[in-house]
């Protein structure tokens, strides 16, 4: 399925990106133990050349006026520590495939054309989290491919340090029981917390989704 348009100027959207991501995500995590998010293969295709344009707004690059093909998502979620306190000024990092399963790397196509890829998905895209933990990207639900289920990368970055890398699943995906990467989560309650919804947004008219990720570290990081 592919989704054009009705969505907010790229301008006006990037302004506004931290108090959506404070209003889509709320407290709530206060209210049950928190599961430490488990460790996931970064896997072969993290950008081996970034593309110019690296902010939170993956369907459009730069100021094109073409935007990607795929179902658009705005995926927002909140980094916390171990105790549960949001990490402010953390540096969340995104890249998936595009809706051709092609990711913006040099080996990704194989033997297709750079071509075949998607120019129109940015592919790759930075956040960095706010007073709450808070983040917010704007994206397309994520595709299979050959071998793999559908996911998304995610790295969170802190002082120039990596703290974790990982990915979210799609919520009862039939091909996640074949991943062998998402099988290899032994404990369900880390697995269940990579996999997530992908659910419409009230009252969108152009069948946008939403998309809830909390991110919990297994430690405190050094202020």
């Amino acid at each position: 399925m592919q989704c054009f348009n009705l969505y907010l100027p790229r301008r006006e959207f990037i302004r506004s990106a931290a108090l959506t991501a404070a209003f889509l995500t709320s407290p709530g995590a206060f209210a049950e133990a928190l599961t430490q998010t488990p460790k996931q293969t970064e896997g072969p295709f993290y950008p081996d050349h970034l593309p110019l344009d690296t902010d939170n707004d993956l369907i459009i690059v730069n100021n094109s006026l073409t935007p990607a093909a795929g179902e658009i998502t705005y995926l927002t979620g909140r980094i916390l520590d171990a105790s549960g306190a949001p990490v402010r000024g953390a540096l969340v990092e995104i890249w998936q495939c595009d809706s051709k399963g092609v990711y913006l790397h040099s080996r990704s196509s194989g033997k297709l054309a750079e071509s075949a890829r998607d120019v129109n998905f940015q592919s790759f895209g930075r956040f960095l989290t706010g007073s709450k933990g808070e983040y917010l990207f704007r994206t397309i639900k994520p595709c299979p491919y050959t071998g793999r289920t559908p996911h998304i990368h995610f790295k969170v970055k802190a002082k120039g340090k990596e703290l974790l890398t990982t990915q979210c699943y799609i919520k009862g995906f039939a091909g996640n029981e074949k991943d062998g990467i998402w099988r290899g989560i032994k404990d369900e309650k880390a697995r269940d917390s990579v996999t997530i919804d992908f659910a419409p947004m009230p009252e969108a008219k152009a069948g946008e989704l939403t998309a809830k990720f909390d991110i919990v570290l297994g430690f405190t990081p050094e202020a």
